[in-house]
């Protein structure tokens, strides 16, 4: 077996299955390996009834008192009843699930497991599982995992497949040197990958996820090396002058540049005129300014004849930078050529897109990453830009890089990461920080809230949209799961939200999952304010500029990382109008509570971070990802910190020994980084 063979090889999986698979990303062996857990269910000793504790997933062993009672609401069928340990009663819930009455009787012992939930001064168990004694004591003890799902894909639809891979003797040969695995005390490959799925206990699981956080990271920041070491040699071949055009739209502008600003775009100005080509990270919070400083540097380069191409991660986005662009260049009467090219544009327009491209007429590009396909061929690419960086992969950058002869490359992120990491991460690069925000920006009023203040916030969105505004709320799942039973999903709050507000307010959601076109129609529609209040997953983390946005709510705040809460903010202040952010968390205690008032007291990205780093323990191995930077699977730089350092010194004392890995003891090594290089480029449909 072959880690990149297909799916279909193994036993039990068909044609139909295969497509299953593949609408979660999953194409052959190698895939299904690399889709991790996103978490583990322990299955733990049954409690006594007088022992629980409100917010705990725990399981009672119990008998019910008497039938399940089942009543039907506004089509929601909603089953009832009561059980007892002998000592003490608890009531039951749940929904949609009749057929309850008939497989559950009384009298009978059985183990009821969910989480407990408080209603007035009794508290209940809300939508529990329910196992026969001999199952659950079978199962106690074991952590099993919690795929990320798609629709038609099940949980044992994963287990049965990633069981049969783990098991083929011989498939998984170990790649790390044994130096490596010896200095930085790390387990062997195949019995990481089967811990990371089945793990024995807590212990191994610690093992298995170190050992792979590792790897994620030692193949990134060998990515970024070799990158380097191919622009340490690049000479600038491209003869830019001083812009007028520039200095123009500056003296233009409504307002001043701010002093970091004007430092940043002073030291691209000289860089892009140097004898090297430039690689350089643009890092400032949201709505400090980095996209003015992108738009200089994009008509310097055109004023001298050449091409520039600006990516971003989303097409609304891409659409948004390229009307700011195109209206200043018409204010201007400046005689530049931009083009807009992204992935939902039809077959025409992108076939006159490429024409426009090739033959030079347009020289700023501005796109998502349908700019690094085959089929786009740019004239003179002398400049590259990046935006939101920790959305695309290191092997989309070089991509587009490679589109010209060297050209200079600027990345640009709002993602506050601490400089001691920001080192490693963006080693390719020198880094810029715009560490001031404009004048004119009102700071943002935080609250941190628990959900008695969920009526107040309501009304708080009410009264803001009543003055023309418009607002965000933020939840963690897209639907209902067998573990979201504690966290807003995206679809029914929506449902809930629109019940509870009123019906002149158009309330609609935004997911991932949704198609790129729904996607940009409801961005859309927002950015237009013909929607007034949007719930979403983070996909808005990356998102346009909607300065009439004022209010964001960020339902169990507490599950995402302090950063991540930051740029979610970042969302809204960007207009006059004062602008409120809510945290409001579902969970209770003083350590969530200290944590979150860091974001009340505090609108400074830089310094978020660094007190994000500080706070994290060494990874939630049974909670959600937290960071969610840079794309990698299970990593967190955060709390990952220490492995990321680790990982940075292994690959320079490994590259100072073997620069090329081409040594006998590397070539294992060496085989791999090229098969994870062209899985990315595969990927990317190239």
């Amino acid at each position: 077996m072959d880690l990149e063979s297909s799916l279909d090889i193994l036993k039990g999986v068909g044609e139909k299955t295969r497509h299953t698979f593949e609408k979660a990303g999953i194409e052959n062996l190698s895939d299904l390996l690399a889709h991790y857990p996103r978490t583990y269910e322990r299955f733990e000793k049954p409690v006594a009834i007088r022992a629980l504790v409100e917010d705990e997933v725990v399981a009672v062993e119990a008998q019910l008192t008497g039938s399940i009672a089942t009543r039907h609401v506004r089509g929601l069928s909603i089953s009832t009843a009561e059980c007892s340990d002998g000592s003490d009663l608890l009531a039951l819930t749940w929904f949609n699930m009749p057929y309850l009455g008939k497989t559950i009787r009384a009298g009978f012992p059985y183990v009821f497991r969910g989480r407990v939930k408080r209603r007035g001064q009794r508290l209940f168990m809300e939508q529990p599982a329910v196992f026969r004694v001999e199952q659950y004591v079978k199962m106690s003890g074991k952590l099993l995992p919690i795929y990320p799902l798609v629709k038609g894909l099940t949980g044992n639809m994963l287990q049965k497949a990633v069981r049969q891979v783990i098991t083929t003797k011989g498939l998984l040969r170990e790649y790390m040197p044994v130096e490596i695995r010896k200095e930085y005390r790390l387990a062997e490959y195949n019995f990481a990958i089967a811990q990371i799925h089945f793990p024995d206990d807590e212990h191994s699981l610690v093992l298995a996820r170190q050992r792979l956080v590792f790897d994620e990271f030692f193949f990134f920041i060998l990515q970024l090396r070799f990158l380097k070491s191919k622009r340490e040699v690049a000479q600038n071949s491209f003869c830019i002058r001083p812009s007028q055009m520039a200095g123009k739209l500056l003296c233009g502008l409504p307002y001043e540049l701010t002093g970091a600003q004007k430092r940043v775009w002073a030291a691209i100005e000289q860089e892009l005129q140097g004898e090297t080509v430039m690689a350089r990270l643009i890092q400032g919070d949201v709505g400090s300014g980095k996209t003015i400083v992108a738009f200089l540097a994009l008509l310097t380069v055109a004023e001298s004849g050449y091409q520039g191409a600006l990516m971003v991660p989303t097409e609304v986005l891409a659409r948004q930078h390229y009307e700011s662009l195109t209206g200043l260049i018409r204010e201007h009467s400046f005689p530049v050529k931009t083009v807009l090219l992204t992935g939902s544009m039809t077959a025409r327009q992108k076939r006159e897109a490429y024409e426009k491209i090739e033959s030079g007429e347009a020289s700023v590009i501005i796109g998502t990453h349908a700019l690094i396909q085959q089929k786009v061929v740019y004239k003179n690419l002398a400049l590259v830009i990046t935006d939101e960086q920790h959305r695309f992969g290191v092997r989309q950058r070089e991509l587009l890089a490679q589109k010209g002869n060297a050209p200079h490359t600027i990345v640009m992120s709002a993602t506050p990461i601490p400089r001691t990491l920001a080192v490693i991460l963006y080693g390719d690069l020198d880094i810029s920080v715009i560490d001031e925000m404009p004048a004119n920006r009102l700071p943002i009023k935080n609250c941190v809230v628990d959900t008695k203040f969920r009526k107040k916030s309501y009304e708080w969105i009410r009264q803001e949209v009543e003055k023309g505004h418009q607002a965000y709320v933020i939840c963690s799942m897209v639907e209902e799961s067998e573990t979201s039973d504690e966290t807003e999903n995206v679809i029914e709050y929506t449902g809930k939200l629109r019940e509870a507000l009123p019906r002149s307010i158009v309330v609609e959601y935004l997911h991932g999952k949704m198609k790129p076109g729904e996607k940009n129609e409801i961005m859309e529609r927002f950015l237009n304010n013909e929607i007034q209040v949007l719930v979403s997953t983070t996909v808005v983390e990356v998102g346009v500029n909607v300065p009439n946005a004022t209010v964001m709510l960020i339902e169990n705040s507490e599950r995402f990382g302090l950063a991540q809460l930051h740029q979610l903010r970042g969302r809204v202040g960007r207009g006059d109008a004062q602008s409120y952010c809510i945290f409001m968390h579902t969970l209770t205690g003083k350590q969530i509570e200290q944590r979150l008032d860091i974001l009340n007291r505090s609108n400074d990205g830089f310094e978020i971070a660094n007190r994000d780093m500080q706070l994290r323990g060494p990874g939630d191995l049974f909670g959600v990802r937290q960071s969610g930077m840079l794309d990698f699977a299970l990593a967190d730089i955060y709390s990952d910190a220490a492995v990321l350092q680790q990982a940075n010194e292994a690959v320079g004392e490994l590259l100072s020994e073997d620069p090329e890995l081409t040594l006998p003891g590397h070539m294992d090594l060496r085989a791999h980084y090229d098969l994870l290089v062209r899985q990315q480029s595969d990927h990317l449909n190239l």
